[in-house]
């Protein structure tokens, strides 16, 4: 019983993998459709959103099976635990895809405001921070999870760089509102990406170490 519990364990990782997979490639389609002003990659961001979804569900299910079937203690308890909340992360994430690809899609109906330099950054900040979260994972890795939540702060102050620079431009020409307001939503949405790629984070932290590292805390759990 037990080798049949641990295959599902690996099971309910794949499955965790091939959700990010979709998340990670909305992600980068996105910020492309963004970058390149490209509207059908943009649209292909929304239709992608009900697959990740459905893999939400799928995987929110599965854990709860688990859980009843086998009521696992000590790391694999963590393990399962964290799975469900780095599944509700990625969702999310998704989401934060979404909501650029229909910012891109309003932008469009206008002519480009400016060049994009720091949005892009923030953009590929962001993705390295999904990627290795998603790496500290896969191989159980505290220290690389730590490194993903130091970098949070980076790339908050790009986004209050592009707060200021676009609020100059919209002091300065009222007609510039409309698309800045667009690219401050990007902005906003990039800064949530990283804020659920440090969540996953953390909760390899605790998966691992049966510690607590949210709210700037640092608490040791006991085992269970």
């Amino acid at each position: 019983m037990e080798q049949h519990f641990h295959g599902q364990l690996e099971s309910l990782k794949s499955q965790l993998l091939s959700m990010a997979s979709l998340v990670e490639e909305a992600l980068h389609r996105s910020i492309q459709s963004l970058v390149e002003r490209d509207q059908d990659l943009a649209l292909l961001v929304l239709n992608s959103d009900d697959a990740i979804n459905m893999a939400e569900i799928k995987i929110d299910d599965f854990c709860l099976k688990l859980l009843a079937l086998y009521q696992p203690a000590a790391i694999d308890l963590r393990f399962i635990t964290s799975a469900l909340k780095i599944n509700s992360d990625l969702e999310r994430m998704g989401d934060q895809a979404v909501n650029i690809a229909e910012r891109t899609i309003e932008l469009l109906k206008e002519p480009q405001l400016k060049p994009l330099i720091d949005l892009p950054r923030m953009a590929e900040l962001s993705q390295k921070m999904v990627k290795d979260s998603l790496d500290a994972f896969v191989r159980k890795d505290p220290e690389l999870a730590h490194d993903v939540c130091r970098r949070d702060d980076e790339v908050d102050a790009l986004n209050d760089q592009v707060f200021r620079e676009l609020l100059t431009y919209m002091m300065q020409d009222p007609h510039t509102i409309t698309r800045a307001v667009h690219l401050l939503l990007v902005g906003r949405h990039l800064e949530r990406i990283a804020d659920h790629a440090t969540n996953i984070a953390e909760d390899v932290i605790y998966m691992v170490q049966a510690k607590t590292i949210k709210h700037r805390f640092d608490v040791r759990r006991i085992d269970v």
